[in-house]
């Protein structure tokens, strides 16, 4: 019996505080709720939603989010694309760049089965890219990803772009389909007026950029930016056509505290178990670096607000406790919020899904590992 069908049969309609530990866990209708919320902010400013599958890596929350009005998601890796389409979710962008034989004879193979979209910023990634859709008899999609301002990937706005994307239009088997631009260099601004300006500029830029390449001629259909920490702002931008926030759905202190992301809720929490009480005032818990990502934003203690996390090492959480914390003992469960999803999801295989203090479902984290 796999890990998954295993641990359905062990958990499924068992108290949560039943789940040995360290275990990762999402309130399910929290979850629901942000998913909702993400999706009618989507439609109410006009946009489509791409949702990232980065902080989650699972076809179950993907469909999810269809079923709330999501038309695809975007993924960073082919590995993740492959485990979407082949999960039922057609339409997938890649929001990075593809390179080497093996990647583009596998995204060549994912255009038979679903419609992969892929962003690219340089002609030999195209070049290699319609070499093995042409090999295969598949035809993919592809956006030119426009650097506005993060200094990572993206070709230069302007002249670049334009030229970038006639030689795409122009190979075969390729369809040019649009733009992308990352604002997230603004994510973490915490004068609002700064951020809303600075995100501002950058979706100006792309929308320059697609003018000028509706003035040579080129279709340009999709523009598409906005990441969970920009996302509120990046909507009211008319430029903008598609969202790729995806991360809200857990809105984990990062986000809440660091990007003041607004009208969402904590969804996601791994529950562990008090091992140690060395003092009146320190416990320590089953849940270190192996279970959660604590550099970020460091973890809060659900239903604890006075507890603060003191230190975090492989395997164990070390908390000051205060208030009503102070009455934990050895053999307590106990809910940690993780401060980044994205790096905690990884470190485990299985989410299990928690609707009013029972385990309801159990999901494989599928595209786990997916690093190629």
């Amino acid at each position: 019996m796999d890990p998954a069908n295993w641990a359905r049969s062990a958990y499924v309609g068992r108290p949560m505080h039943e789940l040995d530990t360290p275990a990762l866990c999402i309130d399910l209708a929290a979850m629901d709720r942000n998913i909702e919320r993400m999706a009618e902010y989507c439609a109410h400013h006009g946009k489509q939603w791409r949702p990232h599958c980065k902080c989650h890596k699972t076809p179950a929350i993907a469909h999810r989010q269809l079923r709330a009005g999501a038309i695809g998601v975007t993924c960073a890796k082919v590995g993740e694309a492959e485990t979407m389409i082949h999960n039922g979710i057609a339409d997938v962008l890649i929001a990075n760049m593809i390179v080497g034989e093996s990647k583009w004879r596998r995204v060549a193979s994912l255009a038979r089965h679903g419609r992969p979209i892929v962003a690219c910023d340089h002609f030999i990634q195209a070049e290699g890219l319609a070499r093995a859709c042409q090999a295969a008899g598949s035809r993919c999609r592809v956006i030119v990803e426009v650097d506005v301002g993060l200094n990572r990937v993206g070709v230069q706005p302007g002249r670049d772009t334009v030229e970038l994307a006639r030689a795409i239009d122009a190979l075969p088997n390729l369809e040019f389909a649009g733009i992308m631009g990352y604002e997230g260099q603004w994510l973490q601004e915490p004068d609002l007026d700064r951020k809303t300006a600075g995100i501002a500029d950058c979706m100006r830029t792309l929308g320059r950029c697609r003018e000028m390449l509706l003035d040579a001629g080129l279709s340009c259909p999709i523009v598409s930016a906005g990441g969970t920490g920009s996302y509120q702002i990046t909507a009211t931008c008319p430029e903008v056509t598609e969202l790729q926030c995806g991360g809200g759905i857990f809105a984990d202190p990062l986000y809440q505290e660091k990007c003041h992301l607004r009208g969402l809720e904590f969804s996601l929490s791994v529950l562990t178990t008090v091992v140690s009480r060395p003092t009146r005032t320190r416990a320590v818990l089953d849940a270190g670096r192996k279970t959660h990502f604590p550099d970020f934003v460091p973890p809060r203690l659900k239903y604890f607000p006075e507890a603060t996390v003191l230190q975090t090492s492989a395997e164990h959480c070390v908390i000051e406790l205060a208030g009503a914390a102070r009455e934990l003992r050895i053999g307590d469960k106990i809910e940690l919020i993780p401060g980044y999803a994205d790096f905690t999801t990884v470190l485990h295989d299985l989410f299990f899904g928690i609707r009013k203090g029972r385990v309801e479902t159990v999901w494989p984290i599928a595209a786990r590992g997916a690093l190629q």
